[in-house]
């Protein structure tokens, strides 16, 4: 198991109703915020891509939602105007 199975089982969840699910930019920046929170060292976002693909999930046409500590980082730094 790699550290890309661990991002996804710790910072996705299924969202079946999701029509899109997270785009290749969510899911960089949900990553980047997973290996920070984890202090795992990043890979590119071209072997993120390549570890999705080999998985079966495609940016934007998935079913997976955010969740967990990394989730919430992610979120609020994509906001940094929130007070």
């Amino acid at each position: 198991m790699s550290h890309f199975d661990d991002f996804l089982r710790e910072a996705t969840s299924s969202d079946p109703g999701s029509e899109k699910g997270l785009s290749a930019e969510e899911l960089h920046g949900l990553y980047t915020s997973w290996c920070i929170i984890t202090e795992c060292p990043a890979e590119s976002a071209e072997a993120l891509r390549a570890a999705l693909t080999s998985r079966g999930i495609t940016p934007g046409k998935n079913t997976l939602a955010m969740t967990g500590p990394a989730a919430a980082d992610y979120i609020v730094s994509s906001a940094p105007n929130l007070p």
